[in-house]
């Protein structure tokens, strides 16, 4: 059986489904904020898929917190694909989508801290970023018990 290759590409509508599908799984973990169906559809354009074979198996996202500053959101991949580099491959893409955007700075709040650390990312206190904290965090259920950790790439 020939390898099958995996390609990070641009969301479209048509993806919608998979995306809520999985994004469901990981909130239900309250491993990741849900996003409705309509939500996704508003912004499709921010998200990247995985697919391999023709189906989608990996989700990221990226939101403009400020002037210099993204943030990756969303970073999902499909139950058994994991540990395959796949999640690596959707960094890789948010980043390249930050770099054509000339923003230097890409933060995440994340539980997997080993996998950003190994992607070029730095642990930061979580107060570097008010625009993040007033923007997301003053909304969010554990806003006074968070329990993500704050990583930063600077590009450049």
């Amino acid at each position: 059986m020939p390898a099958v290759t995996v390609v990070c590409r641009q969301a479209t509508l048509e993806d919608v489904e998979p995306l809520y599908l999985m994004i469901e799984e990981y909130a239900r973990r309250a491993i990741m904020l849900p996003r409705s169906r309509e939500v996704l559809r508003r912004q499709i354009d921010n998200f990247v898929v995985a697919e391999e074979d023709g189906r989608v198996i990996g989700c990221g996202s990226l939101c403009l917190l400020g002037p210099d500053l993204v943030e990756i959101r969303s970073l999902g991949i499909m139950e058994g694909n994991q540990g395959k580099g796949v999640g690596s491959k959707l960094v890789d893409r948010l980043i390249e989508l930050a770099i054509e955007q000339g923003i230097p700075k890409i933060i995440a709040l994340t539980y997997e801290v080993s996998f950003f650390v190994k992607n070029g990312f730095t642990v930061v206190p979580m107060d570097v970023f008010p625009e993040k904290v007033w923007t997301d965090c003053i909304h969010c259920p554990k806003r006074d018990r968070c329990d993500e950790i704050a990583v930063l790439k600077i590009i450049g």
